[in-house]
């Protein structure tokens, strides 16, 4: 399956000025990760999720994503992961669309970036006045590179 998604950076003075629905926790690590492919374990919440995502072209990438017992997760993460990401996910709708937005603690602390998974490159929406920047093919907001800052 293919993904296409956009990734911007939050403006914080207005993200604090718009009503918010309860978040969700999030934390996660990866197995393996390269260029070519990442192998990530995810808690969403009280759910597992093992996620393999493949090399990222433009803004598209394959992803295949598997939910899994949280007991697995819990132990991959213990056992096969050395540094984990801890984040917020809000779950906003606007014009239309769900933006996932995370807010990232510890090392990250002070991170928002929204995410906005879209059905084709063509596909126009509305942005949000609380994004900023574009950073979708910037490889340094990817999860998997801002782990290494944890």
């Amino acid at each position: 399956m293919n993904e296409i998604e956009y990734k911007y950076l939050v403006d914080k003075t207005a993200w604090l000025q718009i009503e918010k629905p309860t978040p969700e926790l999030i934390v996660q690590g990866f197995i393996s990760k390269s260029k070519e492919c990442v192998v990530r374990v995810r808690i969403k919440g009280d759910k597992g999720f093992l996620t393999i995502k493949g090399k990222t072209v433009g803004i598209t990438r394959k992803e295949f994503e598997y939910e899994i017992p949280l007991a697995d997760a819990e132990g991959m993460l213990e056992n096969f992961i050395d540094k984990s990401i801890r984040k917020q996910r809000y779950e906003i709708e606007f014009s239309g669309k769900t933006w996932e937005v995370d807010e990232f603690h510890g090392p990250l602390e002070g991170l928002i970036l929204a995410e906005l998974e879209v059905e084709s490159i063509e596909e126009e929406f509305e942005l949000p006045n609380w994004v900023t920047e574009d950073v979708s093919k910037d490889p340094n907001y990817y999860n998997a590179v801002l782990i290494d800052r944890c």
